[in-house]
């Protein structure tokens, strides 16, 4: 069955020879007795698909009565720590508790609420919100909505719902009429109908938003990033210009979110560590060659300048590759 986790531009890939007791009997020993072996909790745990992981998760707590989780929580430390801890978690669950991280404590982490809203596909939304309410005994709804407010709030919740269309089938004529609907929502009239984009933004599958935003080019002689620009502001305008970059390109996007997780004075290990992992397998080929692109070096020299010791390691395996 293929799993709505996996893609074809990914960097892990299963392990041909996958053995999870083996694994599970290899892990304990790297983590029992004095000192750790890190490097062989690496190789076993990056050199595995995310399917593996839960299978040698499964394994070890057969054997060993314990959570392969908490073993490595009370056995690293730092940011490797919480590196190998996603490693083991399921992307529904990973997810969620990412989302909750970006909602506690003082202050939401907007940033992060997007990329994770506007890159999952609806299926993997339903997902993680099953997965959000199975952890915190709460709707990821209801924590949205009491984090966000107004046409940001609409907007994150109805990403939240997963009901974008999934289709690969595009309607010329639906793009025709919903590139009409945002001209007269927006740059056509006094005031803006944030409704109308939320609607439409949120709903349509990519490929249709792709037609849809040509479209609209036609008419408006503007490119809908200008429109979005001029016409809204805040958290609400961060995140409809994220859903137009995903429609366009989402590895540029995702290469652009690690390029600013790791320039300038310290790293963002949050965002770092978030879209290494949850793309792992889906897409980090593509995010590499975009990274290289756009800013002339490879995401693996920037992992390397910016990082070190078992986290630099774990990261540069994960990366698959110098580009």
């Amino acid at each position: 069955m293929a799993s709505i986790w996996v893609g074809h531009r990914g960097t892990v890939r299963d392990y041909p020879d996958f053995s999870p007791s083996v694994d599970a009997e290899a892990i304990q020993k790297a983590i029992k007795g004095i000192g750790t072996d890190e490097k062989m909790l690496i190789s076993i745990l990056t050199e595995r698909s995310n399917a593996q992981r839960q299978l040698i998760v499964k394994e070890y707590q057969a054997a060993y009565g314990k959570e392969l989780k908490d073993d490595l929580k009370g056995d690293l430390s730092g940011h490797f720590e919480h590196l190998m801890v996603a490693l083991v978690t399921p992307p529904a669950v990973f997810d969620a508790k990412q989302l909750k991280k970006s909602m506690k404590g003082a202050g939401t982490n907007e940033d992060a609420l997007i990329e994770i809203l506007t890159t999952r596909t609806s299926r993997q939304m339903k997902e993680i919100s099953q997965a959000y309410y199975t952890v915190y005994k709460k709707s990821l709804g209801d924590d949205i909505s009491s984090e966000t407010s107004g046409d940001f709030r609409k907007a994150m919740l109805t990403l939240a719902d997963g009901r974008r269309d999934e289709s690969l089938k595009v309607d010329e004529h639906l793009a025709k009429k919903d590139a009409q609907i945002l001209y007269k929502a927006g740059e056509n009239r006094w005031g803006t109908d944030e409704d109308k984009f939320t609607e439409i933004l949120c709903l349509r599958s990519f490929p249709q938003l792709k037609l849809t935003f040509d479209e609209y080019r036609n008419i408006s002689q503007k490119d809908i990033v200008d429109s979005i620009k001029g016409e809204l502001s805040g958290h609400f305008e961060d995140l409809l210009l994220a859903i137009v970059n995903c429609v366009r390109n989402t590895p540029a996007f995702l290469a652009e979110r690690l390029h600013r997780a790791l320039k300038g004075i310290g790293t963002d290990e949050f965002t770092l560590n978030r879209i290494m992992v949850s793309r792992s397998e889906i897409d980090l080929l593509d995010i590499r060659t975009e990274f290289k692109k756009y800013y002339g070096y490879s995401l693996y020299s920037a992992i390397k300048s910016d990082t070190s010791g078992d986290y630099e390691i774990t990261l540069l395996k994960i990366c698959g590759g110098d580009d």
